[in-house]
């Protein structure tokens, strides 16, 4: 009886398939995805290392630590990296790269992919430079043009595509540019304040456990301020970062899917409100409510089964795409491949979902009364009413096992659960609201066209749940993701003012400080800041040595503040970044007491310290003495130069120090010929052209918004599959309300208006709805999450608004053209 009365309604049911294919493919795409991930980033971690392990640190080995690599059989490989300004003669011009000097054949997994080939071992040879590909092309550099590196100018032998530790987003900002080894030391940029990173690489032997060798080494090299890090560990992190991308992915997927779901409930209602008459029929020849249920159940069930395995085909399809998508953030190729759990978890989503969402009216069977053949019941019976409730009840907790699965946190799980009940729950609830306004508010003394158009909100099979539903979260989706772009780029832009420089000078030393301000004077530009910076340790905390707090298990101090390397600058006030919480700003003091000094926040709340507690600062070799005298709140994301600890004026002008001096340069010339000035002159100063960092900064957050559209665009497609299922499967209502129009007198042209009035409110309602309610979810993400200020863009109300309204009213206009050639004996015959 299924698969008789299926046939009959083959293509109303088809589109119940169709609401659900593409949530389904958007889940299996990006579940099968992140599956590849995880096994290529374990399988090619050797490959992202270079190594089976290393160890790094921010300064020469000490006597411990050099003891330490010796015990392990000596470093087969070692690096010397930092960040500088490279000149390239041929041009003149200049940019910030990441140099790394290279020695003792490293990589010793994976290789450098350079061209020619012979140019990843024979740069050591020839003492030349590898570039950065994208550097190649940017300046016109050929192999055999040079590079200057500080007071060296070396050959370049060959054109570097990709290197192990090097990641395609931190090559954008600083590209790499590879060196022998014992050619560094010659470039003079090895100085203070300079932030080098030594790097020592291991192959370990067969049979070793890196996780037993992390755990018993790390603890001793923190102690001396270096670090352990094993191929292994460093890739489990890496999978963690894209696995958390991948989840938010899947959620948005899940959105989609859930979308379609609500398509399949309404679908279901109506089409089980047509077949009532036809299950009283059945119980009257004596069929049971379990016969009569089990028929359409049994025909939802295998339509879920048909768009399981359509959507999970077309979601394996759809992840060969996603490399190419997401290239640019991956380190290395992903090599696709096919596992079981996607697919099986996209067949169980057809099926379990499709019977979950469609049981509400699915249980209208179970209640029909077999009087239903001779009367027409308008209300829902109440034991109905009582097992569509049990029903949402196990919706929503489907809901949250399942993001709990996606998830991993019943927090978040919870949390993204009352968002989209919240969400639905809003669009659901100006959905009846509407409809009973303009019910109760009717119009009357508008024309006919128009009232017959507004009738048909709230008429008998109306579409309006079910396509404000879509619209309205499809709108929602993309205006947030659109919002939180902007609040992101609004937390980088520079400031407009004459005071917000957008050219900084890094490592300025001591002695060319004088020189370096008079060149930026000599051009007319304006001198914004000239910040000294003073390196230290944390030596003790309020009368604890850091070494033994390390050794205390249960100490709540972090353990960055003992291990980390302050830089710490004097003045004597608060710049516009920062916010006085506790106690007052000293703005000079003296070394006969202890200074008082002002802690960001978070540096006091991870030291465990508050007013008043002392602190001892091993200033390069010298114990400095400290009390907390005030705790400032400081706004990180602003783009300029914020400090940690801030010392008072009269205390630290005659240590050890270098300088960071800041200008504002009006036009793109005058910055690059700033800089190469400041680059002939002293090589080992490097100049941040903040405008170009701006300029990365947007284009990495359009590709990940991108990236993220390109999932939320899965919601709109279900929205207008949704529409159009909607439209079809109220075709044969709409059909017998054309022709009595017909037959009252009522042309074509009145009657697609009347449809083109209906879709226009839905549209304007549903995006509208959407747009207001991403206002104001980014307006708590501005606050609760960003802390910063939310000023909406018009984009959203100018394109979005009127962009899904067209589309609303498109489609639903090109399905209403089945109504409109409909002969008027069709119904009145009842062929259809």
């Amino acid at each position: 009886m299924a698969l008789r009365d299926g046939k009959a309604s083959g293509k109303r049911l088809l589109l119940f398939i169709a609401s659900i294919v593409l949530g389904i493919a958007a889940v299996v795409s990006i579940q099968s995805f992140s599956g590849n991930l995880e096994e290529n980033i374990a399988l090619q971690s050797k490959e992202l290392m270079g190594a089976d392990y290393r160890i790094d640190s921010n300064q020469p080995p000490n006597e411990r630590v050099q003891a330490i690599i010796d015990s392990l059989g000596g470093a087969n490989g070692k690096e010397v990296s930092f960040a500088s300004m490279a000149a390239f003669p041929k041009s003149g011009a200049s940019k910030l790269v990441r140099v790394r000097g290279i020695a003792g054949g490293f990589p010793f997994y994976g290789e450098l992919e350079t061209l020619p080939k012979t140019a990843a071992t024979g740069y050591q040879k020839d003492r030349g430079a590898l570039v950065d590909a994208t550097v190649m092309l940017q300046f016109g550099l050929k192999r055999g043009d040079s590079i200057k590196i500080g007071n060296t100018t070396f050959p370049i032998t060959g054109t570097l595509y990709s290197a192990p530790g090097s990641t395609a987003i931190s090559s954008s900002v600083a590209p790499t540019v590879i060196l022998p080894y014992g050619m560094i030391e010659g470039t003079g940029l090895l100085q203070l304040g300079s932030r080098i990173g030594y790097n020592f690489y291991f192959i370990a032997d067969s049979g070793t456990d890196l996780k037993q060798l992390d755990e018993e080494v790390d603890p001793l090299l923190d102690a001396q301020n270096a670090d352990m890090d094993t191929h292994t560990a460093t890739s489990a992190r890496m999978g963690r970062r894209f696995n958390n991308v991948g989840k938010f992915l899947n959620l948005i997927a899940f959105i989609a899917l859930l979308l379609g779901c609500v398509g399949i409930a309404s679908s279901v209602h109506i089409y089980i409100k047509e077949k009532l008459r036809a299950v009283a029929v059945l119980k009257c020849l004596g069929a049971s409510r379990k016969q009569s249920f089990l028929i359409y159940l049994i025909q939802i069930a295998g339509m879920g089964l048909l768009g399981g395995i359509i959507g999970t085909v077309l979601g394996l399809l759809l992840q060969q795409s996603f490399p190419l998508i997401l290239q640019d953030f991956l380190p290395f190729e992903v090599i696709i491949s096919f596992s079981i759990q996607p697919i099986i978890m996209g067949l169980l989503l057809g099926v379990g979902m499709s019977v979950l969402f469609a049981l509400s009216p699915l249980l209208s069977t179970w209640y029909v009364s077999p009087l239903q053949v001779l009367r027409i019941q308008e209300k829902t019976p109440i034991q109905s009413k009582r097992a569509s409730i049990v029903v949402m009840i196990g919706i929503v907790i489907f809901m949250f096992c399942f993001s709990f699965w996606l998830l991993g946190n019943v927090r978040y799980a919870l949390g993204f659960v009352l968002g989209i009940v919240v969400t639905f729950g809003i669009l659901a609830g100006v959905a009846l609201l509407f409809m009973r306004a303009v019910k109760k508010f009717f119009p009357t003394s508008w024309g006919f066209l128009a009232r017959q158009s507004l009738m048909n909100l709230f008429r008998p099979n109306n579409q309006t749940m079910v396509l404000l539903l879509a619209i309205g979260v499809g709108s929602f989706l993309i205006s947030t993701l659109y919002f939180t772009k902007d609040i992101l780029l609004e937390k980088a832009t520079l400031e407009g003012s004459e005071r917000s420089p957008n050219i900084i000078m890094l490592d300025v030393q001591t002695d060319q400080k004088e020189a370096v301000v008079q060149d930026i004077l000599t051009k007319g530009l304006p001198l914004i800041d000239n910040i000294p910076i003073i390196t230290m340790r944390m030596h003790s905390i309020k009368g604890r040595l850091v070494n033994d707090i390390r050794a205390d298990t249960l100490s709540r101090i972090n353990q960055w503040i003992l291990n980390h390397e302050f830089r710490t600058t004097y003045r004597d006030s608060l710049i516009p970044s920062e916010v006085l919480t506790e106690g007052e700003f000293t703005p000079t003091a003296s070394s006969n007491n202890a200074i008082p000094i002002s802690l960001s926040d978070n540096v006091a709340r991870d030291a465990q310290v508050v007013l008043g507690d002392t602190l001892v600062f091993n200033v390069q070799g010298v114990l400095m003495e400290t009390i907390v005298g005030s705790i400032r709140s400081v706004d990180w994301g602003r783009m300029q130069l914020n400090f940690s600890v801030v010392f008072p004026k009269g205390i630290l002008e005659n240590a050890p120090q270098f300088h960071v001096v800041s200008t504002k340069a009006p036009n793109e010339s005058v910055s690059a010929s700033l800089q190469r000035e400041i680059v002939r002159k002293f090589p080992n100063v490097s100049v941040l052209d903040l405008r170009q960092i701006l300029t990365l900064v947007e284009g990495i957050l359009d590709k990940i918004s991108w990236v993220v559209n390109f999932m939320a665009f899965f919601s709109i497609l279900t929205g207008i599959i949704v529409l159009i299922g909607s439209v079809r499967t109220s075709k044969y209502q709409r059909i017998r309300e054309s022709v009595l129009l017909r037959t009252l007198g009522a042309k074509s042209r009145q009657i697609l208006k009347i449809s083109a009035l209906e879709y226009l409110y839905l549209g304007l309602l549903g995006s509208g709805i959407g747009i207001l309610l991403s206002l104001i979810s980014s307006q708590l993400l501005a606050v609760f999450v960003f802390q910063t200020a939310f000023v909406p863009s018009w984009i959203p109300f100018v394109l979005i608004l009127p962009g899904i309204t067209a589309l609303v009213l498109t489609i639903g206009l090109f399905n209403s053209r089945g109504v409109l050639n409909s002969p008027p004996l069709e119904v009145l015959r009842k062929e259809s």
